[in-house]
């Protein structure tokens, strides 16, 4: 009963996120307003959490600007991803932000050292297909194709360099640093550039203000926090082959919500299709040949 409960809420929190491309292309401003909106509001809402719980804020002097730099990176992720859906459609930025995990196939045995494997060549070559199909039939969004890809690249690069805070602090405490640096090092660059000297770049509509609030509290602080504490029950296999399907999820309220205004060409869908595919199929595969392997050892022992 635990289990489903649990897996119900991984479901939920995965819903939220595909929600939040949704959010994105209601919300009037333009990504960077959206994204200094977003983690404010998101930063907040985790200060109030940490101070109901009496966590403790204290992290290690070393990890500091290693958390202010990945939260600038993330900053620098949403600005990609939410610019690509105000250019192209909701369907487009969640499609490429699948790519993540032909990206992560190239990035992380680097950052960890470690040998590519021919399921990572696989999946990355399927993803590429896939991207390649969508590119050719929806040349007129080639742009926000670009800062999807973008996204994606980045937040492959976010999730890697994570990994291994998260080991050392508390996750709930490293987020509302990270959003807390995003916020500052954005803050900056919208002061040097003069985002801020015209007013209609923060202007916003009774509209906006409730959809921000819904995605920097619900979509942001909210996901993170029941998120990671559903995956310290369920395992990674389970949380892997679940957080894949934010796309599904996204695509098919983007559908429902836009109609019309996210109908793409057959080209598109099957280019989408191979992506989502080759994502969703990627820890099935990965569970077999795992099995596999330490079938093999134990034999071999």
């Amino acid at each position: 009963m635990l289990l489903n409960n649990n897996l119900f809420k991984l479901h939920f929190t995965v819903l939220i996120w595909g929600f939040t491309a949704i959010l994105g292309k209601l919300i009037s401003v333009s990504a960077l307003s959206l994204v200094w909106y977003r983690v404010i509001i998101a930063a907040v809402a985790l200060l109030i959490f940490i101070v109901l719980k009496k966590k403790s804020f204290k992290v290690k002097r070393s990890d500091l600007f290693q958390l202010v730099s990945v939260g600038i990176l993330v900053t620098l992720h949403w600005i990609m991803f939410f610019h690509s859906i105000k250019i192209s459609t909701v369907s487009v930025a969640l499609v490429c932000l699948s790519s993540q995990t032909l990206f992560t196939g190239i990035l992380e045995p680097i950052f960890m050292k470690t040998k590519i494997s021919a399921l990572d060549i696989i999946t990355g070559i399927l993803i590429v297909v896939g991207i390649t199909f969508i590119f050719h039939f929806e040349g007129q969004y080639t742009w926000g194709i670009i800062y999807g890809l973008l996204a994606s690249l980045l937040a492959c690069i976010f999730n890697i360099l994570n990994a291994k805070l998260v080991k050392r602090e508390d996750p709930v405490v490293i987020s509302f640093y990270e959003l807390g640096g995003g916020w500052i090092g954005l803050s900056i660059f919208l002061l040097a550039t003069g985002h801020f000297t015209n007013p209609a770049n923060l202007a916003l509509s009774n509209a906006d203000i409730i959809y921000l609030l819904l995605l920097g509290i619900v979509c942001t602080a909210f996901a993170y926090v029941v998120g990671i504490a559903v995956m310290k029950e369920l395992t990674a296999y389970t949380v892997a082959l679940v957080t894949n399907l934010e796309p599904v999820y996204g695509v098919i309220l983007a559908l429902l919500i836009f109609k019309d205004k996210e109908t793409m060409t057959m080209g598109f869908y099957i280019g989408a299709a191979i992506v989502i595919a080759a994502v969703v199929l990627y820890p099935f595969a990965k569970r077999r040949i795992d099995a596999y392997k330490e079938a093999k050892l134990g034999i071999n022992v």
